[in-house]
């Protein structure tokens, strides 16, 4: 595992550019794959790309309402009616020049037709005889027009969703219009995860003085169950090398990764950074970043099983932005993912923002759009790390870049929306 020059305040810190640099090289893939029916698919990662067997649409067909006819016939005053065309039943007469086929939404364009004036559009006309006419403004009406083609949508032989996309909702449409009932996926990456401290108490528990209740281990749930993981909850380990050392080897054996939280500090009862140097290969970094500066990134082994091991600090904050910027695009990575980069939009400050050049901040922040659509955001209050009220009052994080200095009201700012993501 390469170690960049470092930079930055600290003369011992990586950027955060190069702390994700050295993650992405050094995660490793699973493998396994397992094939699943349609309605199990959600979220889970396509180990091959599936190629569409059939042309979606089938056929032409019609986007609207409105009579079919050949484009020769717009300049034509009157069209004779001589049938009608229903989703899922055809036309199957000939359409003749100076004909047109009453045509509903989604049903075959008949042959002969390759235009459809919308129902709107068309006048009937009143006749002594039985047969229905109609006429229209032929100015308005384009060649071609309002006719879908036979492939449009998805192509014979063409891929159809590509290896390693997460599959969405959207997805799981797409895939029944095509007929197919299943599909070959990743198995889930199991990741396996538990806080240390003696101060911690699980829910439940009687709370002595001095003690707090663990929330890592909840807020890590749901952000592995989000990102499509198998969480693995291990529980709280008190800050003793021999639970320490068995927690770790549990892990190893019963996953693909390990994320602990708290330890990773330079604190006289952090056991952690010995007992990975006995287990693997682990790397203790200083950050130039704003919550979560200290972290452990490496691997470890025991019994012949090897698991990357994420050690994120312990404060409630701090451990879902280095989840966030670090764990989760290499999470997604093992899992065999396309890369899914964090959706950055920009946005005004609505006040001033203090920044110190030489880390990257994030900060907790509320976006909001006014009557003109410009979106605004404005921090949660107080920054601290350990004041997990302040990410569930937000609804985005704002970036301030490391070597950018105070904001002023109006400046522009990078911002993440949660939505979607948390």
């Amino acid at each position: 595992m390469k170690t960049p020059s470092p930079t930055g305040n600290d003369v011992n810190a990586l950027t955060v550019t190069q702390a994700q640099a050295l993650i992405a090289e050094s995660v490793p893939h699973v493998s396994e794959t397992e094939i699943l029916p349609l309605k199990q698919l959600l979220q889970r990662v396509l180990a091959a790309d599936l190629i569409s067997t059939i042309n979606v649409p089938a056929h032409d067909n019609s986007a609207m309402d409105g009579y079919a006819l050949h484009h020769e016939d717009l300049a034509t005053r009157h069209l004779r009616v001589v049938g009608i065309a229903l989703a899922g039943k055809p036309y199957t007469g000939s359409v003749q020049r100076g004909d047109c086929v009453r045509i509903m939404t989604g049903a075959v364009v008949p042959a002969g037709c390759d235009t459809v004036v919308p129902q709107e559009l068309t006048q009937q006309l009143t006749q002594q005889t039985s047969e229905q006419t109609i006429s229209f403004d032929a100015a308005v009406v384009k060649p071609g027009a309002n006719r879908r083609m036979a492939g449009e949508d998805l192509a014979l032989g063409k891929p159809a969703l590509k290896k390693g996309k997460v599959l969405t909702p959207a997805d799981l449409g797409l895939l029944a219009s095509l007929g197919i009932a299943e599909a070959s996926v990743r198995r889930k990456l199991r990741v396996a995860y538990f806080s240390t401290g003696d101060e911690l108490r699980s829910i439940g528990e009687p709370l002595a003085a001095g003690c707090i209740y663990d929330s890592n281990r909840y807020t890590l749930h749901g952000m592995l169950t989000r990102l499509g993981c198998e969480p693995v909850d291990m529980g709280v380990v008190n800050d003793n090398p021999l639970a320490l050392e068995a927690a770790l080897k549990t892990a190893c054996e019963q996953a693909d990764a390990i994320i602990t939280s708290g330890g990773v500090s330079a604190g006289d009862a952090d056991y952690m950074k010995q007992l990975l140097a006995k287990l693997g290969d682990v790397h203790f970094w200083k950050i130039d970043m704003r919550p979560g500066r200290p972290m452990a990134f490496g691997k470890v082994s025991s019994n012949g099983h090897n698991a990357i091991l994420f050690g994120l600090p312990g404060n409630p904050v701090a451990v879902m932005v280095t989840f966030y910027f670090f764990a989760r695009e290499a999470l997604l990575q093992m899992m065999g993912a396309a890369p899914q980069p964090l959706p950055v939009m920009r946005a005004l400050s609505a006040q001033p923002i203090r920044k110190k050049p030489g880390r990257t901040e994030f900060q907790r922040g509320i976006l909001t759009r006014d009557s003109n659509g410009q979106a605004s955001v404005c921090i949660t209050g107080s920054q601290g790390s350990g004041m997990l009220s302040s990410m569930s009052a937000a609804n985005c994080i704002i970036m301030l870049a490391h070597a950018q200095d105070d904001v002023q009201t109006g400046d522009e700012v990078d911002v993440i929306l949660f939505e979607g993501l948390m």
